[in-house]
């Protein structure tokens, strides 16, 4: 996979490439006042779905960036299938479009595509996730540190721990992202870095397993956590979606989110806040979904063979419960 943390300057102008299944949903729009004709940048973009509030608002991000900037947007939604992104990339090879901008479902399974946009002499960026492939088959990724998300998790849940005067062993429910999804792989993996460093003794992660990002997913896989272990006093969710879903089966349960059982989530959508604010959630680590502005620069950048980095990150921050009231108003998405 992608190792996000050694990313390095290079030069860009590399390419891959995708195209439309006849299952996935496509908008192909002129986005934007341009001068048509050459001048005009034709960016093909394959979202991994609507499996979230964030993901909504990272679609959104991108449609109205293309349009400010005056790109002519060939959109594809995936539906959380690779098959269907892979399809859709090769149809933006075929219809030949300046440049292919996509967030991978999953880290794997790429190569043979974006062979095939570099043969086509189309760069690629990726956005938002990473993939397990070799570098020189795309510009740049454009996307959040999700191991060190995965840390900031760990580190947030110290504050919490403390806040609520908790003593004794740490058992933790882990709901798991999208299985083989970058985000997955690498905010667990940050999470249990410090936990095995710091809290070998006292934290376990007695139970794991995939909410798929989604609301449903994290009702049903917490309603199952708590029958295997009711005694789980820690949630750790890889998204607010799997997150929010995870507080119905707990109040279902007879027990108070936020104090029976403490919960520690990714991404900051404004459901999260709200829930926060209620003191359902203890913390939220930010997931920044406004990444249009950003790519759209990256997509002009590449389309002229300028340098890029490696790695463009984003800038986030983490709240706690008693910043949420403060925060809400100000949240974008």
């Amino acid at each position: 996979m992608l190792n996000r943390r050694n990313f390095l300057t290079a030069a860009v102008g590399v390419a891959a490439t995708a195209g439309l299944a006849a299952c996935a949903k496509e908008d192909s729009s002129s986005t934007g006042s341009s001068s048509g004709g050459s001048d005009t940048i034709t960016l093909g973009f394959s979202q991994v779905g609507s499996e979230s509030g964030w993901r909504s608002a990272n679609t959104d991000s991108v449609k109205s960036a293309a349009k400010e900037a005056g790109y002519k947007l060939q959109f594809s939604d995936a539906q959380q299938k690779q098959e269907n992104q892979i399809s859709a990339i090769r149809s933006f090879i075929a219809q030949k479009v300046d440049v292919i901008a996509f967030s991978p479902v999953v880290v794997t399974g790429w190569d043979a595509v974006l062979k095939e946009a570099q043969a086509a002499k189309i760069p690629v960026v990726l956005t938002d996730r990473s993939v397990e492939s070799d570098e020189s088959l795309f510009a740049t990724l454009v996307g959040s540190d999700f191991t060190d998300e995965g840390r900031r998790a760990a580190r947030i849940l110290e504050k919490v721990l403390e806040k609520a005067g908790h003593k004794g062993d740490v058992k933790i429910a882990q709901l798991e992202g999208t299985t083989g999804a970058a985000p997955a792989i690498e905010r667990a993996k940050g999470f249990k870095e410090v936990m095995d460093a710091d809290h070998a003794d006292d934290w376990k992660i007695v139970v794991t397993q995939t909410g798929d990002f989604t609301r449903a997913g994290g009702k049903q896989v917490m309603s199952a956590f708590l029958q295997s272990n009711p005694d789980i006093n820690v949630l750790y969710a890889h998204n607010d979606d799997m997150g929010l879903g995870a507080i119905q089966a707990i109040e279902a349960a007879g027990k108070k989110p936020g104090k029976d059982i403490l919960i520690i989530t990714v991404d900051g959508v404004k459901d999260g806040f709200i829930a926060m604010s209620e003191g359902k959630i203890n913390a939220i680590v930010e997931c920044n979904p406004l990444l249009g502005p950003q790519l759209m620069d990256v997509v002009k950048k590449v389309h002229a063979g300028e340098t890029v980095e490696r790695w463009i990150k984003t800038e986030e921050s983490d709240f706690m419960q008693d910043q949420a009231k403060d925060a809400l108003p100000t949240r974008k998405y």
